[in-house]
């Protein structure tokens, strides 16, 4: 597979070229080494591409984890507890999960764990695999990606999409590098408030 574009948000791709260029080189590494081709075994069901073989987004999110992981790259999750309370939020929202359900619940509401979990993190940067529909994109780079920098767990995050190119050999619904780099571009400059390398990919 290769890199076909790249997009820099919040100079997110020269950050990464300054500060941590061997994690770049990783990424290029592993996307470089799989054969999307090996992916082309999901027979389609739907009526436009009935019968036709295409890229299994499993598959290939399974050789995107055995080379992620062979490189030290894992994945990591960030806790905490949310109410229906608006100042209790705005109270805990900055603080560690133990002292959020805590505070919480001190105050008589119900504490409710949820977490937020990215695909492969080393060195605090951050890379999403998206091969799923369009809102799974979307979280991934207005809520994930903006969550775990927030919090100082990352910072940049990664996100890898197909190139319109590949997405229409791939069941329909997929997110794909044009469609999303449009809607970063119209949210304007600061939005979302994380450093961002998009790239765009094909077999």
């Amino acid at each position: 597979m290769e890199i076909v574009k790249k997009y820099s948000h919040l100079n997110g791709f020269e950050f990464l070229m300054y500060h941590k260029k061997e994690l770049w080189e990783n990424i290029v590494q592993v996307i470089s080494s799989i054969d999307g081709h090996d992916c082309l075994t999901k027979k389609s069901k739907e009526i436009r591409t009935f019968d036709k073989m295409l890229i299994s987004p499993k598959d290939l999110n399974a050789k995107f984890k055995e080379n992620f992981n062979s490189l030290d790259w894992s994945e990591k999750r960030i806790s905490y507890y949310v109410t229906e309370n608006v100042d209790l939020i705005r109270k805990t929202i900055n603080l560690p999960s133990s002292e959020q359900k805590t505070t919480i619940e001190e105050k008589g509401f119900s504490a409710l764990y949820s977490y937020n979990q990215t695909d492969f993190v080393k060195d605090k940067v951050a890379v999403e695999v998206q091969f799923g529909k369009y809102a799974f994109v979307a979280y991934d780079l207005f809520v994930k990606h903006l969550a775990f920098y927030m919090q100082d767990e990352i910072d940049v995050g990664v996100e890898i999409l197909p190139m319109k190119s590949m997405q229409i050999k791939m069941s329909s619904g997929i997110g794909y590098y044009e469609g999303e780099l449009y809607n970063i571009l119209r949210h304007g400059r600061n939005t979302p408030a994380v450093p961002l390398v998009i790239i765009g990919i094909d077999i």
